[in-house]
């Protein structure tokens, strides 16, 4: 067998380099990080999700990825379990298939030679199930928080704002209280892809608000904080709330309140901002533009419930004749 020159091996071995899975993933990474903008949370997401995919087909370049390797990696998310030890649901398996579809386009983009990214088709979701509190439980869901000592001050500020903007949990999270003008009763938040849109608040988010930051003591920028047990702020301590913290109170307040048989999570209250909206004659442009839906297709879950109540005012008024 003939040796390789020394040349062809540098370009072997160049070449080999170019096309290395994990290097190209972490240069698709980047690129939707800086190219596309896209948060850092979904950046994120799709690095877990190409890890899951790579490690699953055990190749070391993107030109071993074939179609069956495509199909086999389908089957095993069809067959792994969560946590809970649950199958996956559709729409999070569909979740992985659109980032390695995505970063399929990518390599096909650069000339990079691997399986077409329109051979691989998104499985058929579940239709998708809101969950949204009905006007008597929401009204006591927000007075829970009954106390006026500055844990519950939060608490009630935290659920009038998640209701009375239909905000993600994160762009709650993400709020400065010296960004925040509450006396004109909007304000702008930075949502996915970094979009900016304006959001209301109510009569009463904006005096629990002010309730809030007027007891407090501290000097962090946060809108809302985690508060020490003893009530006393250190310095240097980082006491923005996190996701996870804001799903707590949520759930603390779902169980105050009585709320039986509903999974009650923050997006259940923006859930509950979109019905609102739609019921009281909102139209779907508006509330598309209000949720910072990029697609109307993804607002028109909704619609659904206002179906059902259009049906029962056809049964009430209608139907007899």
């Amino acid at each position: 067998m003939t040796p390789l020159c020394d040349d062809c091996l540098k370009l072997y071995n160049l070449n080999a380099m170019a096309n290395n899975a994990k290097t190209l993933k972490i240069q698709y990474l980047e690129y939707i990080e800086i190219e596309k903008n896209r948060a850092p949370k979904t950046t994120e997401n799709y690095g877990r999700y190409l890890d899951r995919f790579l490690n699953f087909a055990k190749v070391a370049n993107v030109e071993d990825i074939s179609e069956e390797t495509i199909r086999q990696y389908r089957l095993h998310l069809n067959r792994l379990r969560d946590h809970d030890n649950q199958p996956l649901k559709r729409i999070t398996q569909n979740y992985h298939i659109i980032a390695l579809r995505n970063f399929l386009k990518y390599l096909a983009k650069r000339s990079i030679k691997c399986v077409p990214a329109e051979k691989i088709e998104l499985g058929k979701q579940e239709d998708r199930e809101v969950t949204f509190l009905e006007p008597e439980e929401l009204k006591r869901f927000l007075e829970s928080p009954g106390d006026k000592n500055l844990r519950a001050l939060r608490d009630r500020a935290v659920l009038t704002i998640l209701f009375s903007t239909g905000m993600r949990v994160s762009e709650l999270c993400s709020l400065d209280r010296n960004k925040i003008d509450v006396n004109r009763g909007e304000l702008s938040i930075v949502g996915k892809g970094s979009k900016i849109r304006v959001v209301f608040l109510s009569d009463d988010a904006k005096e629990n608000i002010k309730e809030f930051i007027a007891k407090r003591s501290d000097v962090d920028e946060a809108l809302f904080i985690r508060i020490p047990k003893n009530g006393k702020f250190g310095k240097e301590d980082d006491l923005r709330l996190t996701p996870r913290s804001i799903q707590r109170i949520v759930k603390k307040y779902a169980i105050k309140s009585g709320i039986m048989g509903k999974n009650i999570s923050p997006h259940t209250l923006r859930h509950s901002y979109a019905t609102d909206l739609l019921r009281n004659g909102a139209d779907i442009r508006s509330v598309q533009a209000m949720l910072g839906h990029s697609s109307v297709t993804t607002t028109q879950i909704y619609t659904h419930v206002t179906d059902k109540q259009l049906r029962e005012v056809h049964q009430r008024f209608h139907n007899k004749k």
